[in-house]
């Protein structure tokens, strides 16, 4: 059984009414991931919220993966953000799992 990324299992619930249209949705489906992101009281008190924010990540980064070019019409625009709120150019995606990961000197 193939084993689907949690991006790819909630874009394919999204799209339930148009199955053969599910990475339409990979966008819709990381903005509901990415909602999730920062634990409530309850999610803490429960669990490591660093590790759940770095789970969360990991998924957000399987989008880039499973539906290259589905965001946007917009010529040039590869996606967007985790929060969907900036436009991410197509040069945007190094091809590098972490290349999002920036270090300051």
């Amino acid at each position: 059984m193939e084993q689907r990324s949690l991006i790819e299992r909630l874009a394919r619930h999204l799209a339930a009414g148009e199955p053969d249209h599910w990475q339409a949705k990979v966008e819709d489906a990381a903005n509901i991931i990415a909602i999730m992101k920062e634990p409530d009281a309850a999610m803490r008190e429960a669990g490591d919220d660093g590790n759940w924010r770095a789970m969360i990540d990991a998924a957000l980064r399987e989008r880039w993966e499973i539906a290259p070019t589905s965001s946007g019409d917009a010529q040039g625009v590869r996606g967007f953000d985790e929060e969907g709120e900036m436009q991410l150019p197509d040069n945007a995606d190094t091809g590098s799992r972490a290349g999002w990961i920036h270090v300051k000197d």
